[in-house]
């Protein structure tokens, strides 16, 4: 667990859904955080600064808007992953999903070399930190139905259909 003796520095961008908060490290975006997240981060133990500017927020920010208006399908920032070993290959994992298209829990554990480990990936994936950033929204139930997400199930739709339209319309 990380200390008091890191900074992080965070900010906030509205997206059609709400707000969407990133907190960051000068190693990387740590949360991006929904005004109504299933899963709450443990910010208690972070020395958090608000400040738009810090470089990594201020671009996680930019790109966030670049995503909500249909400009952008995939983010060049920096990740300050922390988790399990297990946690940390399945979010990464994650961005190899292209944009606008999903996959099933079940295809996300054999892309990662574990086959077996469908419910372990819903959990990480319910743990992802960076949302949207690595898209676990993207990851369906394997009869295609919209099964879990921190956001919220409406939140989830919302992403996968904006990305479907912004597909449809390029």
């Amino acid at each position: 667990m990380v200390t008091r003796d890191v900074s992080y520095f965070s900010g906030v961008v509205t997206a059609p859904f709400g707000d969407v908060t990133v907190v960051a490290s000068d190693l990387g975006v740590r949360y991006v955080m929904f005004a109504e997240d299933a899963h709450p981060k443990p910010l208690s133990n972070l020395d958090i600064h608000v400040n738009p500017q810090h470089p990594v927020v201020k671009s996680t920010l930019d790109q966030l808007r670049e995503y909500f208006t249909g400009a952008r399908t995939a983010f060049d920032v920096p990740l300050d992953l922390h988790g399990t070993d297990f946690q940390v290959a399945t979010w990464k994992s994650l961005a190899d999903i292209p944009y606008g298209q999903t996959i099933s829990y079940g295809e996300q554990a054999v892309s990662i070399g574990r086959p077996k480990a469908v419910r372990a990936v819903g959990g990480a994936n319910g743990r992802n930190p960076v949302a949207i950033v690595l898209p676990c929204h993207r990851v369906i139930g394997a009869n295609g139905s919209l099964t879990g997400f921190g956001g919220g199930i409406a939140v989830k739709q919302w992403l996968l259909q904006h990305e479907r339209s912004a597909i449809a319309d390029s």
